[in-house]
């Protein structure tokens, strides 16, 4: 049901953001015989331009947004003149399009507005805080094809050679250049053999017999090891966001739906619905 209801706020948030700008001045700006198109309905137009205007520069996109209003008013106009506007199929699709924005202007007032920053930043401390503390290693790495040569460049080390530059001169692998520097990682993100070669060794050493993966053999020196930090808030506070909203989102559907009978008809609907719906 979780997902669903992502899926939901996610169409929401793409619904509001199609809201109706504030005016400041409501003026005429064209007529369509006895039609008027208002500077609110070319804005609403200019925001409902199909993306591949967006690239236009602004003036190109407003001629191009009056251009489909007008468009819209002479064949609207000619849907009056039949008598368009009083047919049930229509209104019933107006009555639809009425709810989903009464719909989304609740969501906007309730949701989008209601999540502060505050609320954003203190979602964000409590999901740092609860996640699992993680070990990171910084590890360098010499790859060669044969054990034999891996044996080879152990025995250097151990003489005293330097590993960035050994790195350099007899690694097969593309970060070479850096000295075989692979950085900070964690458990999962390398080859089962290598990360648990890594892992197990102590800062400031390497390897004292070759670490076979299916790349070859490996001669692994430890540079350092910490606890992963976590992620700044500066990098995830959009999709915190996010997870704020939903909460609110689904807070309110829960609070609506336990006021209100909600009677499916249709048994297959019925139990559908209730399926979804049904985890908390």
């Amino acid at each position: 049901m979780l997902r669903y209801h992502k899926l939901v706020l996610a169409a929401c948030v793409a619904l509001v953001a199609l809201g109706t700008p504030a005016f400041a001045e409501d003026a005429v700006v064209a007529k369509v015989g006895d039609l008027e198109i208002r500077q609110s309905e070319l804005d609403l137009a200019l925001s409902n331009l199909d993306p591949q205007f967006a690239q236009m520069p602004d003036e190109q996109k407003k001629v191009a947004a009056l251009s489909g209003a007008i468009d819209v008013k002479l064949l609207a106009g000619n849907a009056i003149s039949e008598g368009m506007k009083d047919d049930p199929a229509y209104q019933q699709r107006m009555q639809f399009i009425a709810d989903r924005e009464l719909h989304n202007a609740f969501f906007k007032k309730h949701v989008v507005d209601a999540v502060s920053d505050a609320d954003v930043k203190a979602r964000y401390d409590k999901e740092i805080a609860s996640l699992p503390k993680e070990e990171e290693v910084r590890a360098r790495h010499i790859l060669v094809k044969t054990e034999e040569e891996a044996k080879a460049i152990i025995a250097e080390l151990d003489a005293g050679k330097d590993f960035i530059e050994l790195a350099k001169e007899k690694s097969t692998d593309p970060n070479k250049s850096e000295g075989g520097d692979l950085g900070y990682f964690s458990k999962g993100r390398m080859v089962p053999e290598f990360e648990a070669a890594a892992l197990a060794m102590d800062v400031g050493t390497y390897s004292k017999v070759p670490v076979a993966t299916q790349f070859g053999f490996h001669v692994i020196k430890v540079e350092d090891k910490r606890v992963a930090p976590a992620p700044a808030f500066e990098e995830v506070g959009q999709q915190v966001r996010q997870l704020v909203m939903r909460d609110k989102y689904l807070e309110l559907i829960e609070a609506a739906k336990a006021k209100a009978k909600i009677d499916i008809l249709d048994p297959t609907l019925k139990q559908g619905y209730e399926q979804i719906n049904k985890q908390p």
